[in-house]
């Protein structure tokens, strides 16, 4: 097996051999169960970190992004997909910074729909760039495409995304619906910014059949550990965590009710009677579903992530350039599956020993 590039010091947790390394390709129904008994399904796929909006919680303004070298190119990803698939992931989810700025996005789309083994392909964006291929993403059946959205003032858009697009959002999400396109609405909630467009929100489900989920605000904007709006160590300072936002949205939906959730789900879901959709809320910081965690996150260097708060556990694109066959790539999976964190308190800890920051979400990739 061809030596692991060194990333941190997790790395010296991996064995040299892992117990399921002898898993062939030919064996789809393989899976990788990690070392908490959670079998990984799922993997997040960052094609860039470049993004064309500027958000305060996801990167700081000024960013130094990646050269096209340090990217994955679109085969590298094919490859490990490739390999993932015949690991038993079934669903990705192409993320960035923003995944419409990449060039041959839609190509990549249509050949992860082509891949056998993948049944399900999701796509995030701003939506700033994505109106003109909603009917390509209708065509080739995307599952889901999930739209950021935080904010139905203009001014407020501005102010969040340190742009002036919230039109071409807009634009965007009246295309999906008209193309019944499932759609999510991700809104991510700040403490005395966009707090009024809670309610203007979760009322777009009355009218349009979609899924508008409210996102604890967690420490991804690339800020240092003491000037970071929350702190991982402590949930309670975190005033508006989603107990918060539920007792909100209650009181404008009293009669508002859980819904059942897949046992992966990240979201707590809800019905409120007369709406054509439901609302939701993630606990990303409170990290109330870790136990049930089913993904992976490949970022657009190709560091892979077996939780949002490590610091990267593998180097898979750089396996790919030294020249890496596809067992070394499962073997390399395999193992650091089977020496994940048991949650995201504990995956951040880890972290911050050995970096000051956390690194923004638009180059983790969500």
């Amino acid at each position: 097996m061809i030596a692991l590039p060194v990333l941190s010091p997790v790395q010296s947790r991996l064995p040299t051999v892992s117990a399921h390394a002898e898993s062939s390709h030919a064996d789809s129904a393989a899976l990788m169960i990690d070392n908490h008994g959670r079998p990984i399904t799922y993997v997040r796929l960052a094609v860039t970190d470049k993004c064309n909006l500027r958000c305060t919680y996801c990167m700081p303004e000024t960013m130094k992004f990646a050269s096209e070298r340090e990217l994955m190119t679109l085969d590298e990803m094919l490859r490990v997909m490739n390999v993932l698939a015949s690991l038993g992931i079934r669903k990705v989810r192409i993320t960035g910074g923003e995944p419409f700025v990449r060039k041959g996005l839609m190509e990549l789309l249509w050949r992860l729909r082509e891949l056998s083994g993948i049944d399900e392909v999701h796509i995030t964006t701003n939506g700033i760039l994505t109106a003109p291929h909603v009917p390509q993403l209708a065509a080739l059946g995307i599952n889901a495409v999930n739209l950021s959205l935080d904010t139905l003032d203009h001014e407020r858009f501005k102010a969040i995304t340190r742009r002036d697009g919230l039109e071409a959002v807009l634009a965007t999400f009246h295309a999906l619906v008209a193309h019944n396109v499932p759609t999510k609405l991700n809104a991510v909630v700040m403490d005395g910014i966009n707090i009024d467009d809670i309610v203007p929100l979760a009322r777009l489900t009355k009218e349009y059949p979609v899924e508008v989920r409210f996102i604890e605000d967690m420490p991804f904007d690339g800020a240092s550990t003491t000037t970071s709006r929350a702190n991982a160590q402590d949930v309670r300072r975190l005033r508006w965590n989603y107990q918060a936002i539920v007792e909100h949205l209650r009181s404008a939906f009293p009669a508002m009710q859980q819904t059942e959730s897949d046992v992966h789900a990240t979201s707590v879901n809800y019905a409120i009677a007369g709406h054509r959709g439901t609302v939701g809320v993630i606990a990303g910081f409170s990290r109330t579903f870790c136990g049930a965690c089913n993904r992976l996150r490949i970022t657009a260097k190709g560091i892979l992530k077996t939780c949002l708060y490590d610091a990267g556990v593998a180097d898979l694109k750089g396996l790919l350039r030294q020249g890496a066959s596809d067992d070394d790539l499962r073997q390399t999976l395999l193992d650091s599956v089977a020496h994940r964190f048991k949650d995201g308190f504990e995956a951040e800890e880890h972290a911050r020993k050995y970096a000051p920051t956390l690194d923004s979400m638009s180059v983790i990739g969500g």
